[in-house]
């Protein structure tokens, strides 16, 4: 599962998700992607479990990008612990994804393959999302 080496710091602040995506809405590796229509985290397992269909279902023959990255820790209690005493320890990674954000892209199949791949990945995360073509695909 992805996480990172280090970070500058262990523990994150929770924040926002406004807005929607400036960055990383358009293709720029594949001829086909899955774009985000919510905001929402994404786990490391969400990730790795979506990769894998995809993956599976293009038998290998596929050419596969992650766009976004586990970056963002997120932190958990032990059960039953009194309030005070600090912040839990991290638990598990998360990608901070906005609407418009393209979480993978794919080429190298014909369009539908690459179609069904795709809607067979989204059910495997938390959100709703858009199949997308590069212009003059199709």
């Amino acid at each position: 599962m992805l996480s990172p080496k280090r970070t500058k710091y262990r523990k994150f602040h929770r924040g926002r998700m406004r807005g929607i995506a400036t960055r990383g809405n358009t293709l720029a590796f594949g001829d086909y992607g899955l774009q985000a229509l919510e905001p929402s985290w994404i786990t490391s397992r969400q990730i790795e479990a979506t990769r894998r269909t995809i993956t599976r279902y293009t038998k290998r023959g596929a050419q596969l990008w992650i766009k976004i990255f586990p970056d963002k820790s997120v932190t958990a209690r032990a059960a039953e612990s009194r309030m005070g005493s600090g912040k839990g320890t991290v638990d598990y990674w998360v990608a901070t994804v906005k609407p418009g954000t393209v979480i993978f892209e794919l080429s190298g199949v014909p369009v539908d393959v690459a179609k069904a791949a795709m809607k067979l990945a989204s059910y495997k995360l938390p959100i709703k999302t858009k199949f997308i073509t590069k212009e003059g695909i199709e």
